[in-house]
């Protein structure tokens, strides 16, 4: 008679309840009318929460100002990268058709951008952005080092290509008088981009190294008037370094408090083959005016209820032939 090895036992599976699948178990006997009632309400929620959304977007007021052609002078002055500390100025009237009460928010909006190339989202030190390495810039190609090979800092496509347009709103009361609208600079990141995400490092020389090639000025000069808004955790940079998911994205880049009117204004410039617009809106408690969200929500709720509606039909037919034939 042959022994059974002893390790052969150890593939037995020990004796608990879950490895031997002996934990107990429910089975949920859902009647047709409870079905139902999950069915109408979560249509019936779903319809009403899109319609509100939808108002809601509606409510929102907003002006879009396409500069591209206005500006094309500037853009053509700045194709060349080594324009890029030339100042350039255009002017853009435009008014309002209704007053814009509240609080107004000023965005950037690129038409025909890819943010969301493979390549160019790789093109960035996480390192850097949090202060650790600030001389990690193996990832940045091809932003890494300067033509004296002193490394960029920030490094990458990403930063390289940042929005550099400053855009000013003035109102002009008459021919001869222009007041300027002031913006706010502060509050239009996240909190954790701002606090967590992008950080400056606590002690090094930023003076030996590189600015990215297209910026005009480095990245401890972006706002000198503030050092709570210069370096890593300028927010007009960190906005930038969220990366839109679609070639056509607008930007926060300023807010106005409780401003009414605006007239002319808007400096800016393009660099790229494709559009820039400035947009001006309200929000609401929900966002902008956007209306995915709504329609969303209107769409779900109405092809729920319309499947409920199937499904008590089916339900009242098959009780109804079990009458008629028990």
């Amino acid at each position: 008679m042959e022994m059974t090895p002893q390790y052969e036992l150890s593939r037995l599976p020990e004796n608990t309840a879950l490895k031997q699948q002996t934990l107990p178990a429910q089975q949920l006997n859902l009647s047709a009318s409870v079905v139902l009632s999950i069915f109408f309400a979560t249509g019936g929620f779903c319809l009403c929460m899109g319609i509100i959304l939808l108002l809601s977007a509606k409510s929102t007021k907003e002006i879009e100002i396409n500069y591209t052609n206005i500006c094309k002078n500037c853009a053509q002055l700045r194709e060349d990268s080594a324009n890029f500390d030339k100042e350039c100025t255009c002017f853009v009237p435009f008014y309002l058709p209704e007053k814009m009460e509240g609080d107004v928010y000023m965005y950037y909006k690129l038409y025909g951008f890819y943010q969301n190339l493979y390549r160019y989202i790789l093109s960035r030190s996480n390192s850097q952005l949090v202060g650790k390495d600030i001389w990690d810039v193996k990832s940045c190609s091809p932003f890494q080092l300067s033509h004296n090979s002193t490394p960029i800092i920030p490094c990458g496509a990403i930063a390289n290509s940042i929005f550099n347009d400053t855009i000013t709103l003035s109102y002009n009361l008459n021919s001869s008088i222009n007041i300027e609208v002031p913006m706010l600079k502060n509050g239009l990141t996240w909190w954790t981009d701002k606090y967590v995400k992008f950080r400056n490092p606590r002690s090094s020389d930023l003076a030996r190294s590189a600015k990215p090639p297209h910026w005009a000025k480095p990245i401890y000069e972006l706002d000198t008037e503030d050092p709570g808004n210069n370096g890593f955790i300028n927010e007009d940079f960190i906005v930038w370094m969220r990366t839109a998911a679609f070639p056509t994205f607008k930007k926060l880049y300023r807010r106005l408090n409780r401003v009414h009117y605006f007239g002319e204004g808007l400096p800016a410039v393009t660099v790229f083959h494709g559009e820039k617009s400035v947009v001006l809106c309200t929000l609401t408690w929900i966002g902008g005016g956007g209306l995915f969200l709504g329609l969303t929500y209107t769409v779900t709720g109405a092809l729920t209820l319309l499947a409920s509606f199937a499904i008590l039909a089916i339900h009242l037919m098959l009780k109804r032939s079990k009458k008629i034939f028990p």
